[in-house]
This record gives structure tokens, sequence and C-alpha cells, in this order.
């Protein structure tokens, strides 16, 4: 079987869960199934947002991001379901306790699809053997769906597997590049969107082909160093690997300063923390990142130096976001004294092209209304931080709902789980 692997490069695979959510309560509560249905916040209310629906609710025109009011009126049988997140935590295991199976090499990227490099599994056959057993195992385990990409690289894997849902499997090769991806528009591909795709028509680009035959001194004028990064994409370059420990990288990045005189008055300090988080927000928007987790440093006159962290409901790098939290933070902690130096930092921080992808589908609103053409669950309330499949497995499942369906998923995963933690309540 090897010989169906290259002698030089990789084999990558890219899984990706199919309406993840409204199929894990399918999977739960099989009486769903075949049923329109959206897994939506705030359900009672007007405002409430689609975060994600059923094939079946899609072909009434039910949209990611749409209105709760706007999906009911397309399809006034639509069921509509808040978010159990213990549930999906718990799927987002066993799916990835499958793949790795197969393979040490997985790369979880959200809570619903992973990059695999199989290019050492040819034990368990041919690439798209393994994609078809993968497949198979996950339907029948969890009785979940998914789609797979084949391909030489993460790039060209992550695009195959959206070109087939449900339950689809697709190879793309490098030579399979002028013919199937050069002529889609430039806002079918991973890693631009909407506003990217617009500055790009101002430089006579419309296409991935435009874009893959475009100037690259023009591109990185007009987008900096992802002009050059996203023309090489374009181009099916990826030289990425996968990495199964970078969702647990620590990183930080920060901004302090000492105070010409020490100050006790309170919008003083606000306006030099407003300043602080400016500057980490351009700082971390230039690393294409997000921080999941923000630290403030009080110094007093006397020289006392007090630190204060929080973990955010979902990564952000805006500077207004970052000042309002910093001030919160501020006000808990401060004594009174007057102040010598303040500083915020971001920790934890996770790529921006996976960070739309919580499990806070209240903030997920908020923000789909400043982006209202992000990408399901892919482009998410982007991405939880470095420890989701170890927190993952740290959520108790009620056990009032572990009951009647009888499902593998069910039996595997929504049983005997550990006690929540607190901090996730």
């Amino acid at each position: 079987m090897k010989e169906m692997y290259p002698k030089n490069g990789r084999v990558i695979l890219h899984v990706d869960m199919n309406s993840f959510y409204a199929s894990v309560e399918m999977a739960y509560d099989p009486t769903l199934k075949g049923k329109p249905l959206a897994i939506a916040g705030n359900v009672e209310e007007r405002r409430g947002i689609i975060v994600t629906c059923s094939y079946e609710a899609r072909k009434f025109g039910v949209k990611t991001t749409m209105p709760l009011w706007e999906a009911k009126k397309l399809c006034p049988q639509l069921i509509v379901k808040r978010p159990n997140f213990d549930r999906y935590r718990a799927a987002s295991i066993g799916m990835f306790e499958i793949l790795r199976k197969y393979t040490e090499l997985v790369e979880p990227v959200s809570i619903d699809e992973g990059y695999m490099d199989i290019t050492e599994s040819f034990k368990f056959g041919s690439p798209i053997e393994i994609a078809e057993s993968i497949q198979k195992r996950v339907l029948e385990q969890l009785d979940l769906p998914c789609s797979i990409g084949i391909a030489p690289n993460k790039f060209l894997a992550k695009m195959a597997s959206d070109m087939k849902k449900p339950m689809g499997i697709t190879v793309l090769r490098k030579r399979d590049i002028p013919i199937v991806l050069w002529p889609l528009n430039t806002n079918e591909m991973h890693g631009i969107g909407k506003k990217t795709a617009e500055k790009l028509t101002t430089i006579g680009i419309y296409t991935i082909g435009d874009l893959a035959k475009g100037n690259e001194v023009q591109l990185k004028t007009l987008l900096g160093i992802n002009g050059i990064r996203i023309r090489e994409r374009a181009n099916g370059i990826d030289q990425r690997a996968v990495d199964p420990e970078s969702i647990e990288e620590f990183k930080s990045i920060g901004n302090s300063t000492t105070l010409p005189k020490d100050v006790s008055n309170q919008q003083e300090l606000f306006q030099v923390l407003e300043s602080l988080a400016e500057t980490v927000s351009i700082r971390l928007k230039r690393k294409n990142v997000l921080a999941s987790t923000l630290g403030i440093t009080i110094r007093y006159k006397d020289r006392k130096t007090i630190t204060r962290s929080k973990k955010l409901s979902n990564p952000l790098n805006h500077k207004d976001d970052m000042a309002t939290i910093a001030k919160q933070m501020f006000l808990k902690s401060w004594n009174g004294d007057s102040v010598r130096l303040l500083g915020i930092t971001g920790n934890e921080l996770v790529d921006h092209d996976h960070a739309y992808k919580q499990l806070d589908l209240f903030s997920y609103e908020k923000d789909a209304k400043k982006e209202p053409l992000l990408k399901t669950l892919s482009n998410l309330r982007e991405k939880y931080g470095k420890n989701i499949i170890e927190n993952a497995g740290s959520h108790k499942i009620d056990s009032a709902h572990n009951v009647g369906t009888g499902t593998s998923f069910n039996k595997d995963f929504l049983r005997n789980s550990p006690e929540k933690n607190k901090e996730d309540e």
C-alpha cells in the first residue's frame, strides 16, 4: 500500500463535521432527523441569531448568522433549540479520539474540524480508504456526518473538504488547481473574507486564478505580508506542517507604561488603559491573532505590583473590548492609591483564521452583527483557546439527558463524564 503514497511530500486530510451542532442534537434525539433544525442563542428573543442549521433547514434559505425571526419567516416549521455545549464538547472529544487511531499527527483547529498527516499511515490503506474508514467510524460510533478533503497540504485539504457536503470525500491535487480552484471567486477561498475580496477587486482581482497570477508588489502594498501569503495559497503552496502541539502554545502580546507622575484620578487611569488597549490591539492585529486571556498589571507608588488575569469567553483583539474588560478588572483590583505603572497583556493567543469558533453563542450574536458573513462555526466566534480538548473533557454531562436515545454517541460520550469546572459554568 506504500506505493499509494508520495515518495516526496505529504498526504493531509482535513476532517470537517457537517452542521455539527445540529447533527449532535439529531444524534442525541433521532426524532429530529430529516427535519429543519436550527441552533440559536436567545431563542425566545427576536434578536436571536442562527448559529448553525440542518441541511433540511438550508433548503428553505435558512443560513448561519441569519436573525431568528427571518429564519422562521422562511421556514415556519423550523425547530429551534438552544445550544448544549456539553454535548458538543463530548462529541468533539469522541471525534478526535477516532482521528488519533490513524495517526498521532492530528491538529485540532476548532471543535468540529482538524487536520491529519497520514503520510506514514499506509498500513491502514490508501488515503481514500482511510478517509472512508474515518467517515464510516464517525457515523457509526457518533452518529455524526463529516466531509473529508485529501490533498498534499493543509490549504488544499481545507478547500477540498468544503467541496462536497454532507458526507463528501474530495481529492484535490496540485495539478487540479487551474481547473478546480482558479475559476472560483476569491471570496470562496479559505482565508479570504468579504472585506479582503472587496479590496482585491480594486486591483482587478476577482477570481482565485487572478490572485494566483497577481502582481506581488501590488498585493503586498494592498494587504501587507498577507497579500503574498494568499497568492501562494492560490498557487497551491502551503508549507505548514500538521502540528498536534500548536493548540497548546503559550504566547502573549502586551504593553505597559510608567506614568509621568503618580496618578490616583480614576478617569486619568482609564485614559491610560484605553491607550494601552489600542497599542496591544494594533500588535495583535499585526500578528493576525486574538487573545484568549487578558491580563493587567498595576504598580503603586510604593512599588507594590499586582497582576490579574481573566479568561475570556471569546478571543478578542479589538481595542474597545479590551479597554472595557481591562477597566472592569482594574476597578476590582485597585485599592485607590496612586498608581505608578499600568500594563495590559493578551495571553493564550489564537490564530485569527481559526478563532471564530467559540462556544459562547451570545457573544457570537454580537460579533455576527459586525461581520455578518462569517462562515458558520468555521467562522464562528473565533475559536477557543489552547486547551480545547482538555477543557472539553472537564465538563459534566447532565445525567438527565443521558436516557432514551440508545445511540452509540450517547453511550460512549454522554455518560460518566468528569465534573464540570466552575469557571466554565
